[in-house]
């Protein structure tokens, strides 16, 4: 792979970090040279007139006649590649008064050429689209062409070198020609919509290109929104395109091979192994590559999008909350539009993860926004399931969430279903139909998922009080509901919360499993259309959208806020399954208790599988796919130990 691109180029910021500043010395270098040039531009006269048989104005009268030997040797020599610079300049000076050719001076390679001639073009387009508006789109689209890097022509070193200065004389241009034509950022978005590369193109291509992009959000403020959208929009279609299991099969065969699983193999292969072992240590950076390719490209555009997003929201190591609040209303906008209604995508949603980080506040807007979209009823229930899911993810997933609101979203969560099933109790249609209740299911879903990774948390500290605050949830009336919600959500959560709320004495869920088993759900229709399905697993098509993020690179900004899935010890997955006695729930000081109740924000899930519920595991269903969050393997019920555990990490 070249040489990597600085994720962070951010030469409109007027408060830029040291090393941004240091790495784009080149960004402003000049500009006061070339203000005092256009000051006295009109009246410079050329240096130096090029003789094809007289002047250039000379040469297009010829043409007009009909003699184009003159013309066509003058645009020969505009398109050699191998054209000197003092001729590029003298040809600029000379067309001041000349737009004939401007067409074919637009194609000129004025790109890594002395900074005199790149201070000459710059004046020179400068001055052309102040005359001649007519030439602002050719121009543009000429800067928009640039931002690719060129790479596809050239992969050596000494390209990829220039690109930085490359890229920094475009974005000057720009900016250049904007004073001239306030109206260029609504003319430049159509264009960088439509120059930007396909996204099976190199990821080097696509990262010089996205880069460029938010460079041009940070000057143009104006485009932020549409340029995230664009890009949110491309990376979505690389997500859906690469499954969790895939990217996961990849890295897993790829372990393999290095690993050199065959043992004769291996010793035939020993010179190979140490080259290849020597090889890696020479480069750490291809550790942190991906194996499956539009993984890798993917994992380079996210972490481009987390550091872009940091920087924009921290100045000098300083929280600035008016921007923070800008890109928080910019994402959730196009969450609303692209993330939300896009089903089974496993990594953009946490640009929205990331940026809730930063500050509660963010976070709890987050929730409350989902929250409203889960509860009203003109939006479409897939909609309102998917809010859903991404409530109890996000609750059980964010570490940076405290239990304050962990215990007001459950509250808002059960006091729904509670009034649910109420105005259900009354009506005809209290029986269990994803098609009629699927947003109750889902709510059943998120609160069943949050209470399983939270539960540690709700009740350390004093056991009676967080046992009296389950207890008021009232789960029992919930679960026990002609709605039958344990029929309807994912057997592996309905599992771990059968499992949790047995220990603790809440509800005994067991009775209404067996009697699920013993009957087949009905009939429904696929969320996708078409004909009738059969399923057992997922009826739901459950998927949670902050299950663990696989990107090598991307996962560096994720890991220190995330909260992973912990395995337990066989001692501890034992005491589990013995639901605690009445007198140690009475004793808050119980040694037992506070030793298998941790105090930190740290709260797995045992790898518990309860056999009187292996039947529903095991019956005849469509296995979803890896990108759901706890799905359905079908040898669980010969691993009841790390089945479920293999998607909960």
């Amino acid at each position: 792979m070249a040489a990597p691109l600085l994720h962070t180029w951010l030469p409109g910021v007027t408060a830029a970090s040291a090393s941004t500043v240091n790495t784009l010395g080149m960004s402003r270098t000049g500009i006061s040279n070339m203000l005092a040039l256009e000051n006295d531009f009109f009246n410079s006269p050329p240096r130096k007139t090029v003789q094809f048989g007289g002047t250039v104005t000379e040469i297009l009268l010829k043409y007009k006649k009909g003699e184009t030997n003159d013309f066509e040797l003058l645009k020969n020599q505009l398109l050699d590649p191998d054209i000197k610079d003092d001729q590029i300049i003298n040809w600029l000076l000379e067309f001041r008064s000349s737009i004939q050719l401007i067409s074919i001076l637009l194609r000129l390679p004025w790109l890594n050429r002395s900074q005199t001639v790149v201070e000459e073009y710059l004046a020179f387009l400068g001055n052309l689209v102040s005359a001649q508006t007519v030439f602002l789109r050719p121009c543009l689209s000429m800067i928009a062409s640039h931002f690719e890097g060129d790479i596809d022509v050239s992969d050596s070193d000494d390209e990829d070198d220039n690109l930085p200065a490359n890229f920094d004389a475009c974005h000057r241009v720009l900016q250049i020609i904007a004073r001239y034509v306030p109206s260029t950022p609504w003319f430049l978005m159509p264009i960088l919509v439509e120059k930007i590369p396909f996204v099976r193109k190199s990821e080097r291509t696509l990262e010089c290109y996205v880069h460029n992009l938010l460079r041009i959000s940070v000057y143009f403020p104006t485009l932020r929104h549409e340029i995230l959208e664009l890009m949110i929009e491309k990376l979505l279609k690389l997500d859906v395109s690469a499954s969790r299991q895939d990217i996961e099969d990849a890295e897993e065969t790829a372990a393999q091979t290095c690993g050199g699983t065959d043992s004769t193999e291996g010793l035939f292969n020993m010179d190979q192994d140490e080259e290849t072992e020597h090889e890696t240590r020479a480069d750490p950076e291809r550790l942190d590559q991906m194996v499956h390719p539009v993984a890798e490209c993917l994992d380079i555009l996210m972490s481009l999008l987390l550091s872009y997003m940091k920087d924009v929201c921290y100045v000098d190591g300083k929280a600035d909350n008016s921007k923070m609040k800008d890109l928080y209303r910019n994402l959730i906008n196009i969450f609303d539009k692209h993330l939300l209604p896009t089903h089974a995508s496993c990594h953009v949603q946490f640009l929205m993860f990331y940026l809730c980080s930063f500050k509660l506040g963010f976070a709890e807007a987050f929730l409350e926004h989902l929250w409203k979209k889960l509860q009203d009823p003109s939006n479409p229930a897939i909609i309102r399931q998917a809010a859903g899911n991404y409530i109890g993810s996000f609750l059980a997933r964010a570490k940076f969430i405290p239990l304050i609101t962990v215990k007001s979203c459950l509250d808002l969560l059960v006091n729904w279903l509670h009034i649910y099933l109420h105005d259900q109790d009354s009506g005809t249609k209290a029986f269990c139909d994803v098609a009629l209740h699927g947003p109750f299911y889902s709510a059943c879903q998120a609160v069943f998922y949050t209470f399983v990774f939270r539960h540690k948390q709700l009740l350390s500290g004093n056991l009676k009080e967080g046992l009296q605050y389950l207890q008021s949830l009232n789960f029992e009336r919930i679960v026990m509901s002609q709605l039958n919600p344990l029929k309807i959500c994912l057997p592996s959560v309905v599992n771990f919360f059968a499992a949790i709320t047995n220990k603790y004495q809440l509800i005994f869920c067991y009775t209404i499993i067996k009697r699920n088993n013993r009957q087949m759900l009905p009939a429904i229709r696929s969320t996708s259309g078409g004909d009738s399905v059969q399923t057992c697993t997922n009826p739901l098509d459950t998927f949670f959208p902050f299950d663990p993020c696989v990107l090598k690179q991307s996962k560096k900004f994720i890991d220190p806020i995330y909260q992973i899935w912990e395995d337990m010890s066989a001692e501890e997955l034992q005491e589990f399954k013995k639901p605690i006695k009445k007198e140690i729930m009475e004793d808050e000081d119980d040694d037992f208790l506070k030793g298998e109740v941790p105090q930190s924000d740290t709260h797995g899930l045992p790898t518990l599988v309860v056999h009187a519920t292996q039947s529903h595991l095991t019956s005849k269903s469509c296995d979803r796919d890896v990108t759901f969050g706890i799905p359905h393997h079908s040898s669980l019920p010969q691993h009841p130990a790390g089945a479920v555990e293999h998607r909960l990490h």
